[in-house]
């Protein structure tokens, strides 16, 4: 069954060539055959290997530094939230998980608390939620952890929304990078986005790849417009009722029983040193840039200034100028930026 929508592994390009019937069992029995010559030569070394092991697994694992850029743009408020911890506190840490680190954004709509309450609950939520169970069942583990820390911290930012006089009535978008060792799980709401920049070899050169690591929620999306109409809810002018321009968020208590759900999309990706960075932004970024345009400013920006600073400054660098650049290119709404250098 597929838990995430995984992407492409390392080195392997989405439209990867399939082997042939044929060739494809002949490649099992050879490898069956000399799976079964080494087993017994291999099952006695094991032991006294593992440890070896697992030390160089965790020497291994990519180091992950996050730069944050925020513009407010025309906007009266800045209702963006974001969060970074590349150390996550997880309660109970599984001894087979190295580290577990976490990045986020979080585009507010109707005001910023809803942002602003993701922002400073989801990650605790999540901390507390993390599987401790062994390490087969870990992938269905943190898909059902995700899914029931985004619900939790919808119900709980709702029910303190009634509770006011007058009722709050704001929502969020929410992009979520949880990195455990070396894989991203992405989970996100709304249409706020995530991609990665992995580069490939190509004839010799090295080619910039740009790959999703989120999907858009918006109600001109067909299965999304179909539930939104099967809650008994409309879609006008691409908006719920006329209104929301997403069709799922945190918050938006006025629009729940209309279809708006936070159930998050989940995208799982096996990172390598291949990889170079994480981009996660609100859509006020994705206005004025495609994903690929996006990506390409980075990497000109981090190219260009590779013999001039440290790498963290030219990362800084091209965060701040990344957003700079959407503001200058006519975005009036807020934007928010988190690059995600990845370093072997």
């Amino acid at each position: 069954m597929d838990l995430f929508g995984d992407l492409p592994e390392p080195g392997q390009s989405s439209a990867a060539v399939k082997t042939p019937p044929a060739a494809a069992e002949e490649e099992r029995r050879t490898k069956r055959s000399r799976g079964e010559e080494e087993e017994e030569e291999e099952g006695h070394e094991e032991q006294q290997e593992r440890g070896k092991i697992q030390k160089v697994c965790k020497e291994g694992l990519p180091v992950f530094r996050g730069y944050v850029a925020a513009r407010r743009g025309e906007r009266d408020e800045m209702q963006d939230a974001h969060v970074l911890l590349p150390d996550l506190s997880v309660t109970s840490l599984p001894p087979h998980v190295s580290r577990v680190s976490y990045f986020a954004v979080f585009d507010g709509h109707g005001g910023s608390r809803a942002s602003r309450f993701a922002a400073e609950h989801l990650h605790h939520v999540l901390a507390k939620k993390f599987p401790n169970g062994d390490p087969e069942n870990m992938e269905k583990l943190i898909r059902k952890c995700l899914v029931d820390t985004f619900r939790q911290t919808d119900e709980d930012f709702l029910r303190k929304a009634s509770s006011q006089k007058p009722a709050w009535k704001d929502g969020s978008t929410a992009t979520c990078v949880l990195l455990v060792d070396d894989v991203a799980y992405v989970a996100n709401l709304g249409d706020s986005r995530a991609v990665l920049c992995r580069m490939e070899q190509c004839d010799g050169q090295r080619k910039c790849v740009t790959l999703s690591l989120s999907k858009e929620h918006n109600p001109t999306i067909y299965e999304e417009r179909m539930r939104i109409q099967r809650a008994g809810g409309t879609v006008r002018d691409g908006r719920v009722l006329g209104v929301l321009e997403v069709s799922r968020s945190i918050g938006d208590g006025q629009y729940k029983r209309c279809g708006v759900i936070a159930t998050p999309d989940l995208r799982r990706c096996q990172l390598s040193a291949i990889d170079r960075f994480i981009l996660l932004a609100c859509d006020g970024l994705f206005k004025v840039f495609s994903a690929d345009e996006a990506v390409r400013f980075v990497l000109d920006i981090l190219q260009e200034e590779q013999t001039q600073d440290e790498e963290e400054q030219r990362f800084d660098s091209a965060c701040q100028q990344l957003a700079g650049e959407a503001v200058r290119r006519g975005c009036a709404d807020n934007v928010t930026v988190i690059l995600l250098s990845i370093g072997y």
